[in-house]
């Protein structure tokens, strides 16, 4: 056995020292071809990573070359970071590209924009040198920002978490300090875990801000604390994950959610966008029937993994909102409440997976699981549920459920709306909550109809010229329509004006 061994180790060193290039090159002689001559970064914040990008280089002759050098123009002081053919580095000697054959550059950068002159941050990468040099540009917008960072132990370095009522979380974050109550469009707003409004605080969003999340981040409204949201038809706020390059701009799921808790009050959102989050805005302040917890006008909500818009026993007054995209309902006004939409266009094309939910779901009850393991269905009062002039529409047959368990309230009406249901296998069709056509809680509803938006695949879902919602909405004191084109006369359903496409 010991002989096997001996003879085994020698086999293995005679390998390993075989395992050198067996193969002849010649000097590349400057006809290297490119995947791109300009390698664009996209934007990113000071001092965050970027994502990583490639280029591939192509050797298209016929035989083996070595490419003597291939090196950053600014060499060591380059904020770029290169792998070159699985090597990291700035610079790199003696690089072999079979014939026929390629190798991949990948690159990276991270740029403090205060040591920059100029906020587009450039480079080349060199091949070769001499007469035969060929170079590569690189390019990257760099933004400044405020960040928002969770507080860190000196000593264990553990990120601080939040205490909720009195009782410690595990949701990392912190509260924001009176110095940071008002997000202003100067500079875009970058949050790093949870930053959460203090009781008796308003967080004020001014018109044109920014404000991104990292992953596993969100605003959080905390009890008897508001926010106020104040974007304008011009200057829009925008609600956004952090990776600013465009492979990520319909990527749902990079952060978490506005979080407006139980006793929140006053909340306000006017011309925001809210957009690839896991849930959009989530919603459980206990409100009374008659004051809003949240009013939300002129807003749009795409793309969240989960839901647009998550309530739980509370009240919404909204207009001229459009909700679109989520894994599960757009809109899911849950455990009773009060919620009021007028002219606002529910439209779910969730195309990332199957979706259960329609894209929008109302009721009045919850379950859980006592200490016994008995499952315990609890009915909470739906004051109202009213929605007038308002589009239900997306890629599944039945786009709008009220779901009612007995033992509470359950008031709903809904006028002038146009409803994609489609009951196949009549599941429903005793249900007096959905009967469209003898419910006189239902006022000229429009039963399947054709909404034609004009790119439902891409979140736009203004109407076109043959929209059956065309002129059939009643009038409401909203006489502007989400993009402020006026409504007063022949007004059409759903949160837009119809345009010719």
């Amino acid at each position: 056995m010991r002989y096997f061994l001996t003879f085994l180790v020698c086999i293995i060193l005679l390998s390993v020292s075989s395992c050198r290039k067996n193969f002849e090159t010649i000097p590349s002689f400057g006809n290297l071809e490119f995947s791109k001559d300009t390698v664009f970064l996209d934007t990113i914040f000071t001092n965050i990573g970027s994502a990583t990008y490639n280029l591939k280089v192509y050797n298209r002759g016929n035989k083996a070359i070595t490419i003597p050098q291939i090196k950053l123009e600014n060499g060591l002081s380059s904020n770029y970071r290169l792998n070159v053919d699985g090597i990291p580095g700035k610079e790199f000697n003696d690089i072999d590209i079979l014939a026929k054959d390629s190798i991949y550059v990948f690159i990276e950068t991270t740029i403090d924009a205060s040591n920059t002159t100029n906020p587009l941050y450039t480079d080349k990468i060199l091949f070769d040198n001499g007469n035969n040099k060929q170079d590569v540009d690189l390019v990257t917008l760099v933004q400044d920002a405020n960040f928002i960072f969770p507080g860190k132990d000196p000593i264990s370095m553990k990120i601080d978490s939040l205490t909720l009522d009195g009782k410690p979380t595990t949701i990392k974050g912190r509260f924001l300090t009176n110095t940071e109550l008002t997000f202003t469009n100067t500079k875009p707003t970058v949050i790093y875990g949870y930053a959460a409004v203090p009781a008796n605080k308003t967080l004020t969003i001014e018109a044109g801000a920014k404000v991104h999340f990292h992953n596993n981040s969100g605003l959080i409204i905390d009890d008897k604390a508001t926010l106020k949201v104040n974007g304008t038809l011009s200057e829009k706020v925008i609600f956004e994950g952090d990776r600013l390059e465009n492979s990520f701009s319909t990527t749902p799921g990079q952060w978490g959610t506005i979080w407006m808790r139980a006793g929140s009050k006053d909340n306000e959102i006017h011309h925001t966008q809210i957009k690839n989050g896991i849930i959009g805005i989530l919603i459980d302040s206990i409100g009374s029937a008659s004051t809003p917890t949240l009013k939300l006008q002129n807003t749009e909500i795409y793309n969240n993994s989960n839901y647009g818009i998550l309530a739980r026993e509370t009240n919404i007054e909204a207009h001229n909102v459009v909700i679109g995209s989520a894994g599960q309902a757009s809109l899911a006004a849950t455990v009773g409440g009060t919620y009021n939409f007028t002219h606002s266009t529910f439209a779910n094309f969730w195309n990332s997976g199957i979706r259960q939910l329609p894209a929008v779901l109302v009721n009045n009850h919850f379950t859980y699981t006592n200490a016994s393991g008995q499952e315990i269905t609890e009915t909470r009062d739906l004051n109202a549920a009213n929605f007038i002039n308002c589009i239900f529409d997306g890629n599944n047959n039945i786009e709008f459920i009220l779901d009612k368990v007995d033992g509470s309230l359950f008031n709903y009406n809904i006028s002038n709306s146009m409803i994609q249901f489609t009951d196949s296998n009549n599941s429903f069709a005793n249900v007096t909550e959905l009967d469209f056509d003898n419910n006189p809680n239902y006022q000229n509803i429009i039963l399947n109809g054709f909404s034609h938006f004009r790119d439902s695949q891409n979140e736009d879902f203004i109407i076109g010229q043959d929209s059956d919602a065309i002129n059939k909405a009643t009038t409401t004191p909203f006489s502007l329509d989400i993009m402020g084109v006026d409504r007063t006369t022949n007004p059409d359903i759903g949160a837009y004006q119809h345009i010719d496409f």
